[in-house]
This record gives C-alpha cells, sequence and structure tokens, in this order.
C-alpha cells in the first residue's frame, strides 16, 4: 500500500510542504492546498492531478513521508537498539518528535480521518505506520503473529498518539512517561503474545478491523 520512496512525485511533496504553513488556519481542505500549490509555484490545475481525493490525499502523503523520515532517522542513530522494545519505544518517540512542529496539521488531519468516509484510508495509514515500525525494529516474520504484532502495537501507538496531542510539556516529558507505562504494561511486546487484557483486546479489535478494511496482506 505504501508506494516507494523514490516513486512519490517530488512535486506532491513540495505542494503538500507547503500547504503545511495554511493547515492552521484553513484546515486540511481544498483552499489550503490551492495556497500551498501557488506558495510552491505550482500551477492550480496541477492540485487534482497530484492529489485526486483532495487533502486527504495530502494527508496520506504527509504520514507517508513521517513514516520514512522516523525510519531515517532511527537508522541514522550513533547506536541503534538492540532489544525489541527499545527500538520499537525509540521510533515511536521519533515519529512523534519529528512531528513535533506540525501538531496542530497532525491534530487536524486526525480529526479528518476519523471521518466515516474516511474509515479505509485512516486503517491503511495506521497499518503503515505500525509496520514501518516492526520492521525498522527488525520483525520481519510471517504469520498471523505477524498481524497481532502490529495490532497490539497499533494500540499503543495509537493511544501515545492522543496523549502527545494532549502533552504541552514543551519537551514530551509526559508523552514519554505515558509511552512507557503502555510498554510496561505490555509487559510481551517482543513476542506479542500476551499483552494485558484491555491492550489485547483493543489489538484483537484493529487486527480484525485491518483484516476486513484492506485485506490480508504478506509480509515482502
Amino acid at each position: 500500500m505504501t508506494a516507494p520512496h523514490n516513486a512519490i512525485d517530488p512535486t506532491a511533496v513540495a505542494v503538500m510542504n507547503a500547504t503545511l504553513l495554511h493547515v492552521p488556519f484553513d484546515g486540511w481542505s481544498d483552499a489550503a492546498l490551492a495556497s500551498g500549490a501557488a506558495d510552491a509555484c505550482v500551477e492550480q490545475h496541477m492540485v487534482s492531478v497530484l492529489f485526486p481525493r483532495g487533502a486527504i490525499d495530502a494527508i496520506a502523503l504527509h504520514s507517508r513521508l513521517a513514516d520514512a523520515e522516523m525510519v531515517a532517522a532511527f537508522h541514522a542513530l550513533p547506536e541503534t537498539p538492540q532489544k525489541i522494545h527499545l527500538a520499537i519505544r525509540a521510533l515511536v518517540l521519533l515519529r512523534l518528535e519529528l512531528a513535533q512542529q506540525n501538531k496542530d496539521a497532525v491534530r487536524r488531519a486526525l480529526t479528518m480521518l476519523a471521518l466515516p468516509a474516511h474509515v479505509k484510508i485512516s486503517a491503511e495509514l495506521l497499518y503503515e505506520t505500525v509496520d514501518a515500525i516492526w520492521r525498522a525494529a527488525g520483525q520481519t516474520d510471517t504469520g498471523f503473529s505477524f498481524y497481532t504484532r502490529r495490532a497490539t502495537l497499533a494500540a499503543v501507538y495509537s493511544a501515545t498518539l492522543l496523549a502527545w496531542l494532549a502533552d504541552n510539556s514543551g519537551d514530551m516529558g509526559k508523552t514519554v512517561a505515558f509511552l512507557d507505562r503502555r510498554l510496561a504494561n505490555v509487559a510481551s511486546i517482543p513476542k506479542a503474545t500476551a499483552p494485558l487484557r484491555g491492550v489485547k483486546a483493543a489489538g484483537e479489535q484493529f487486527a480484525r478491523a485491518m483484516l476486513k478494511t484492506i485485506g490480508r496482506r504478506h509480509a515482502r
């Protein structure tokens, strides 16, 4: 589902990046895209070509680029954590730290993704993020655990994302503490076999929804 990074149209990236400056005022909207295109010196008729579904396509591009940036930043660390749960912790925090400057845009994107019309793309983007995290952490196993691991992490990541949006500490201190509590609760996250009952239920619910919405895909 995720387009190869080198296949992403650089013009679309330029328009999306320029659009981010307008999202706090216009939201993720056609107006914001039009302003972003003008700022990027891209003709207006190209907006519908680059983003056929409008702002939701720009949101998807923003999320996918953020995934790629997270993985690149993780591999650029002087020393990457060897333990799975520590690698996952580092990746989640990198994902949020890199988004800190566009926090309002992320908040508005989540509001839009929560609409019933966007349930499919919302599930896809969440899946792609947790899949990128697991793969970067070195987990490329197949079988149903491939999905249950991602479902468990999806529950943890989603909750942490909401905590991050509510975190006004400036240094992400509250978010870090929240994530650490979630990871401590899911004591078996390296194996993803026996998470706490509440997290497991949320993970299984996501797994069922994911399989229903986007179909079971095989590990590549």
